[in-house]
C-alpha cells in the first residue's frame, strides 16, 4: 500500500469514526476532563481548590446561559453575533426597572432580549440577508446605544438587588433553563425542525417544516434568553458601562466550538456541546490566568487550541456557507 492511500485510509478511518453518535457525545466530555487534568497538574492543583471552583462557577452562569440560545441558532447552521449588545442593553433595562420590582425588571430583560432577536430574524428572514450580516451590524447599532445611554455614568440597579447573588439562586435558574431547552430540544417537533434545518433547508420546507417561522421564532426566543442571562449579569455586578457584554458573542462561540458544536448545524448537533464547551473554555481561560501568562499569549494558546477543535469537529460533508 503506497503512502497516499495509507493517508486517505486513515483519513477514511477518522471520518467513519466522528460519524458515530458516541464519538460526538463523549470526546467533548474527554477533552474537558484533559483540559482540566492538565491544569490541575500545571497549577499545582489551584484550579481545583474550593475557593476556585466556587469563583470559576460564579463566572460561568452568564456565559453558559447565554450559550443556550446562540446553541439553537447555531444548530440552523445560523450565527448571532449581537448576544453581547443584546446583554448590555437587556442590563440597562433591568437596571432601571429594578427600582420598582424586580420580577419586573426580569421581565423587561426578556422582552427586550426577544425584541432584538425579532429585529435580527426579520432582517434574516424576510430580507434574505444572511445572519452573520445582520447580527454584526445589530451588534454595532446596539453596542454604540449602550455606550450612548451610559456615556455620563454607569447605569446602576437599586441597592439590594445584590441579594439575589447567591450561588443558589444563580445554579437553580441556570439547571432549570438548560433543563426546559433540554426538554424541548429532544422531545418535541421544534427540537427535530432545527436539526432538519440545519441538515437542509430545501429537504426541511419538503418535509413540511415551516423554515421561515421557525427561523425567526428561534432568534426571538435565543434573545429573550439572553435577556434573562442580563438578569444574572445584573444581580452580580450591580451595575452596567459601556463594555458591558462585551466580547460575550466570541467567548460563546469559542466556547459551543471548544464543545465540539459543528459549525454548520444540522444532525451532528449535540446537547453536550453547551456543557462541556463552556466548561472547557472558563477552565481553559482560568488556567492560563493562574499560570500568569501575559494575555497575548493567553489568546495566542486559545486560538490554537481553537483551531484543533474547529480541525476536529469540523463536518467536512455537510459544510456550507452560512446561512
Amino acid at each position: 500500500m503506497t503512502e497516499q492511500n495509507q493517508k486517505k485510509s486513515l483519513g477514511a478511518r477518522y471520518s467513519e469514526f466522528m460519524d458515530k453518535p458516541i464519538a460526538r457525545d463523549v470526546l467533548p466530555i474527554i477533552g474537558f476532563l484533559i483540559i482540566l487534568v492538565l491544569f490541575a497538574i500545571l497549577t499545582h492543583g489551584k484550579i481545583i481548590q474550593p475557593f476556585n471552583v466556587r469563583l470559576l462557577l460564579s463566572q460561568t452562569y452568564v456565559l453558559m446561559i447565554a450559550a443556550t440560545g446562540v446553541f439553537l441558532i447555531m444548530t440552523m447552521g445560523c450565527l448571532d453575533f449581537s448576544q453581547g449588545s443584546m446583554l448590555g442593553i437587556a442590563s440597562i433595562v433591568i437596571c432601571y426597572l429594578s427600582a420598582y420590582n424586580i420580577f419586573l425588571a426580569i421581565l423587561g430583560g426578556i422582552v427586550t432580549g426577544g425584541a432584538i432577536g425579532a429585529i435580527n430574524g426579520f432582517f434574516h428572514v424576510k430580507r434574505k440577508i444572511p445572519s452573520f450580516i445582520v447580527t454584526i451590524c445589530t451588534m454595532y447599532l446596539f453596542r454604540g446605544l449602550c455606550a450612548y445611554l451610559t456615556t455620563n455614568s454607569p447605569v446602576y440597579a437599586v441597592g439590594n438587588v445584590y441579594q439575589y447573588n447567591t450561588e443558589t439562586v444563580k445554579l437553580c435558574l441556570t439547571i432549570g433553563l438548560l433543563l426546559i431547552i433540554f426538554l424541548v430540544y429532544h422531545f418535541t417537533k421544534l427540537g427535530y425542525s432545527l436539526k432538519a434545518i440545519g441538515a437542509g433547508e430545501t429537504a426541511s420546507r419538503f418535509a413540511g417544516i415551516k423554515v421561515q417561522k421557525v427561523k425567526w421564532l428561534i432568534y426571538i426566543v435565543a434573545g429573550m434568553i439572553t435577556g434573562f442571562a442580563a438578569f444574572i449579569n445584573v444581580i452580580k455586578v450591580g451595575s452596567v458601562t459601556s463594555t458591558g457584554g462585551n466580547m460575550l458573542e466570541t467567548e460563546i462561540l469559542i466556547a459551543l466550538v471548544l464543545g465540539g458544536m459543528p459549525i454548520s448545524g444540522g444532525a451532528m448537533v449535540r446537547y453536550i456541546n453547551i456543557i462541556a464547551g463552556v466548561l472547557t473554555y472558563k477552565v481553559l481561560s482560568a488556567g492560563l490566568n493562574m499560570m500568569g501568562l501575559a494575555t497575548e499569549m493567553q489568546q495566542l494558546i486559545e486560538g490554537v487550541v481553537f483551531l484543533i477543535v474547529v480541525a476536529l469537529f469540523s463536518d467536512r460533508k455537510s459544510l456550507k456557507v452560512i446561512k
